[in-house]
């Protein structure tokens, strides 16, 4: 049996860790709100940009062709892998991992490229199979600016899939904020760009586009836009999805230290007592010997 000095080290330890867990909640709730902020405010657009874009794909002249509209074939794909460069944060980075590694043996017949953005999903995939890019830094400060994930797609996917006609599909892995205790992985195809259809495959009703320019320059400039915006959205979903993962872990891992310090404290208290009854016990039976 543990003696009263052990239980009080154990006691102390656990509560420095309850103390530090408590901070990570409060630190995660004061950048869950900065982030939630950002992706409400950032899903309107990214969606009706996209549904637009589709919509206005779709009434397009038959011969006129982009690079982000035509669909190619389908056995090279490119897949991003959005993950948190930091742990403690529950199941969220092994979800993800668990969602890609679904995806790669679905696709198995398949030849992928896979950019990780993150440092948990770099670590754990850079051991199974060479990475096409990683990036870390991104998700770990709670923020991210527009220009990187501008950067990122620019150089990683539109340029990417533009100038290699062997490229088929590019995918995005990440997971969207629901709320602080639901998070959702998300497995969306970006590129290409489908077109809005209907349940028989044919177009929606189409909106009245006027083309003031014509449709080269117009889905020049705003397509590679579309797929940048994607982009950030998802890593802002990704950072929002983080927070609030970490701060129910931490949330969870405090309320388990108060209930093993009282643990502790009461079997402390049990064989304190036990050793106090035997010194009694001794000193009377030594009194009685007299």
């Amino acid at each position: 049996m543990a003696n009263l000095l052990d239980i009080r080290r154990r006691i102390k330890s656990v509560k420095n860790t309850q103390q530090v867990t408590k901070a990570m909640k409060m630190v995660s709730a004061a950048k869950l709100r900065r982030a939630q902020d950002r992706v409400i405010n950032a899903r309107p657009f990214a969606a009706k940009m996209r549904a637009m874009l589709e919509n206005l794909a779709s009434q397009t002249a038959e011969d006129f062709h982009h690079p982000l509209l035509d669909a190619r074939g389908d056995q090279r794909y490119r897949v991003f892998l959005i993950t948190s460069d930091k742990g403690l944060c529950g199941g969220f980075n092994a979800n993800l991992i668990k969602a890609t590694q679904a995806f790669l043996k679905e696709h198995a017949d398949k030849e992928i490229e896979l950019v990780t953005i993150g440092r948990k999903g770099r670590d754990f995939f850079r051991r199974q199979r060479p990475l096409a890019a990683e990036f870390i830094g991104l998700t770990g400060k709670g923020s991210v600016f527009f220009e990187e994930a501008v950067q990122i797609a620019r150089e990683r996917l539109v340029t990417r899939f533009t100038e290699d006609e062997g490229l088929d599909k590019v995918f995005v892995i990440f997971s969207e904020f629901k709320s602080v205790l639901s998070q959702r992985v998300v497995i969306e195809q970006l590129l290409p760009i489908a077109q809005e259809t209907g349940e028989e495959g044919q177009p929606e009703a189409q909106r009245d586009y006027i083309f003031e320019q014509p449709p080269a320059e117009i889905f020049g400039r705003l397509l590679p836009r579309m797929v940048e915006t994607q982009i950030y959205r998802a890593l802002l979903e990704s950072i929002a999805s983080e927070q609030g993962a970490r701060m129910t872990a931490m949330d969870a891992a405090t309320k388990n230290a108060g209930e093993l310090i009282s643990t502790l404290t009461l079997n402390m208290n049990r064989i304190r007592q036990a050793a106090i009854t035997r010194e009694i016990i001794e000193i009377v039976s030594g009194a009685a010997a007299l």
